[in-house]
């Protein structure tokens, strides 16, 4: 877990440094994959009707819930290798 937990960190830094910046969808899937990896399942208030990027992050990580903190590191650490990070 401590090896996953050090990848995972890693690839947080190296998704920060990557050429060129991923479409929308694939932002989205990185950024569910990463809170759900470090905070767990979704919390909070959903974001108002008008905040549309804090809606699709919300519901993007929303659809997460109940993966495994450590699947979702894998996934979030595989992306960011197949993305060039």
């Amino acid at each position: 877990m401590a090896d996953l937990k050090a990848k995972f960190e890693k690839a947080g830094e190296d998704v920060k440094k990557l050429k060129e910046r991923p479409d929308n969808d694939t932002l989205l899937k990185l950024y569910a994959l990463f809170k759900q990896g470090s905070d767990g399942d979704v919390s909070g208030p959903k974001p108002g009707f008008f905040d549309f990027v804090g809606t699709a992050k919300y519901e993007a990580w929303a659809k997460l819930k109940g993966t495994k903190a450590e699947d979702a590191m894998q996934k979030y650490v595989d992306l960011v290798k197949k993305l060039g990070g």
